[in-house]
């Protein structure tokens, strides 16, 4: 399991336990942070198969992650327009992999650590 596997597995845990929470009419503290990482999913889907990586991983992150946060309808259709936010950025800009496109992965990578750990730090039960 890959690094970042494991931090984005991690924070999954961490998202379904405080997805429990009741539903609440003030957003969560942590929610642009799960907003972010959905757009950091989106772009890494987009650059890692650009880049040689086929399959859907990052996908099925995205997935994984609206499993763990259950959310209603309007909720559910920002997680899926941040994805496909991230995922557009990268498709207007790039038609091959080059050594920017390969950067990029690499600051999305660290990015998407980061958020795992933090909402993870200050969420997580």
């Amino acid at each position: 399991m890959s690094r970042a596997t494991l931090f984005f597995t991690v924070f999954l845990a961490v998202a379904s336990s405080v997805a429990t929470v009741p539903a609440r009419a003030v957003e969560a503290p942590f929610e642009g942070s799960l907003m972010r990482l959905s757009e950091v999913l989106g772009s890494l889907h987009f650059l890692r198969n650009l880049c040689g990586e086929e399959g859907t991983q990052w996908r099925d992150q995205m997935e994984k992650l609206l499993e763990a946060e259950k959310p209603d309808a309007a909720r559910r259709a920002k997680f899926i327009a941040s994805f496909n936010r991230g995922y557009r950025s990268f498709q207007g800009s790039y038609l091959s992999c080059t050594p920017s496109a390969t950067e990029a992965i690499a600051r999305y990578m660290k990015e998407g650590e980061t958020l795992t750990r933090d909402v993870a730090a200050r969420y997580g039960n």
